[in-house]
């Protein structure tokens, strides 16, 4: 343990935060403990964590460990792809214009609005009649 060199990354994404830890290794991507490609069946999202490495041309450099929780599998996905960005500005400060011009280094503030009182919900009221 004393010889592996972590780089750490955090990224959030609606619910969800992902810690990333990437080092010099081959390739591997580990989300949870499971390989990447059984913790994500769907190709979009495994193409949404792939995207940083593929841009900064990494994608066998490095290994990639996530713990991620909270949210669905999009947000998950959208985190652990946030914190493999800010992993790899820290591994290497100029891979930072690569990623700032793909968009992998902002965070996504979009969140789920709140419910207001006097309403059903965030938007929607209780139904009115007229008589």
């Amino acid at each position: 343990m004393a010889g592996e060199q972590y780089i750490w990354g955090t990224g959030r994404r609606k619910t969800s935060i992902a810690r990333v830890r990437i080092k010099k290794g081959n390739g591997k991507i580990f989300v949870n403990d499971k390989d990447l490609d059984s913790y994500f069946p769907i190709d979009r999202e495994r193409g949404m964590v792939r995207t940083p490495l593929k841009t900064t041309k990494t994608l066998g450099e490095f290994d990639v460990l996530v713990n991620v929780k909270g949210g669905g599998l999009t947000g998950q996905a959208g985190a652990i792809s946030l914190g493999i960005a800010r992993a790899l500005s820290k591994s290497n400060p100029n891979l930072v214009e690569s990623l700032r011009d793909g968009g992998f280094l902002t965070r996504d503030s979009r969140m789920k609005e709140r419910k207001k009182y006097g309403q059903k919900g965030a938007r929607k009221s209780f139904q009115w009649t007229k008589r």
